[in-house]
């Protein structure tokens, strides 16, 4: 009896999940887990300085990981290694350093969050100005749209502050810093790429470095005693850092800078739905037009954007 082989090349490599996900489910783990960043902000700031928090947030994710990426990381050249780290930088210390310290200074949270929303506009601007990049006119509409109900739904949570004229740029260097990041990863070539993991690690580590030359320069490293800013800690780490920042490298693998920017328009009206469940914050009818609103123009940018994908193939068709 002839026994049938097998040969190698016929074993399919099973398909990597991150591939086989809908991109809409990939994105609404984007949306849950990065707003969960701003409730634990605000979760923390009754326990312990909010860089102090994020310093072991980051520590914590580079011991974490650190197991399950030695291997991968001893094999990759030092130049992507400098390049990506740049790039975590300019995405983690960067943003996060840009918001929490102008907050810290007396920015009011509700605009601090307005400034960092301005994410998918600034990204636009940048592509365009920068890179030279031509988007069509329905995206920018689209944005538009985006952005106005995101200022719809934070309306009521603005307020000029009493920090210094210059701390108001804070948060909008933030934005900038995360969109240069954005920009900077989706233009890397495949020679420059690393793991989602090793790239994550190496994000946090020379990030954690940073944090603690802030931080350390106003006062003590050491964790504060207490289950308080254990939490506070712990949820940063799970949900804000490797769900946030791991589905945002994932989603901008699978889809456009502009679409995944366009995506956290609802980032605010999410986050106001963890504040409801979590600290009993109300709600209002302003906020689910707002959402609405930003539905509106995340799918007109949607939209646009797969008819631009689609004109170069049609065009060589005629």
């Amino acid at each position: 009896m002839n026994l049938p082989i097998t040969l190698a090349s016929d074993q399919k490599t099973p398909p990597d999940w991150r591939q086989t996900l809908p991109l809409p489910l990939l994105e609404a783990g984007l949306l849950l887990t990065w707003s969960s960043g701003f409730i634990g902000a605000r979760f923390s700031i009754d326990y312990a300085p909010a860089l102090l928090v994020v310093f072991w947030r980051c520590v914590v994710v580079t011991l974490l990981l650190f197991p399950f990426v030695a291997k991968s990381l001893r094999r990759t050249p030092l130049a992507v290694l400098l390049k990506n780290a740049g790039i975590g930088l300019l995405a983690m210390a960067g943003y996060l350093a840009g918001v929490t310290q102008g907050i810290a200074l007396g920015v009011p949270a509700g605009l601090a969050a307005l400034f960092a929303d301005l994410l998918p506009m600034g990204m636009a601007l940048l592509a365009a100005v920068v890179l030279g990049q031509r988007l069509g006119w329905q995206i920018w509409i689209g944005l538009s749209i985006g952005l106005a109900g995101v200022m719809l739904v934070t309306h009521g949570a603005l307020a000029w502050g009493h920090a210094p004229l210059w701390a108001y740029g804070l948060p909008l260097l933030g934005m900038l810093s995360l969109a240069v990041a954005t920009l900077w990863q989706k233009h890397l070539p495949a020679s420059a790429a690393m793991g989602l993991l090793p790239n994550l690690w190496l994000q946090c580590c020379v990030s954690s470095v940073v944090f603690a030359v802030v931080e350390g320069a106003q006062g003590s490293l050491e964790p504060i005693p207490g289950a308080g800013f254990a939490l506070s800690v712990l949820w940063t780490v799970g949900l804000s850092t490797l769900g946030g920042y791991g589905l945002y490298w994932i989603c901008l693998r699978r889809a456009t800078a502009t679409r995944v920017a366009s995506v956290l328009y609802l980032s605010p009206p999410i986050t106001m739905l963890w504040a409801w469940a979590m600290f009993d914050e109300p709600l209002s009818w302003q906020m689910a037009s707002g959402m609405a609103v930003s539905g509106v123009g995340i799918w007109l940018v949607v939209r646009a954007e797969a008819r631009q994908a689609r004109s170069p193939v049609a065009c060589s068709k005629h």
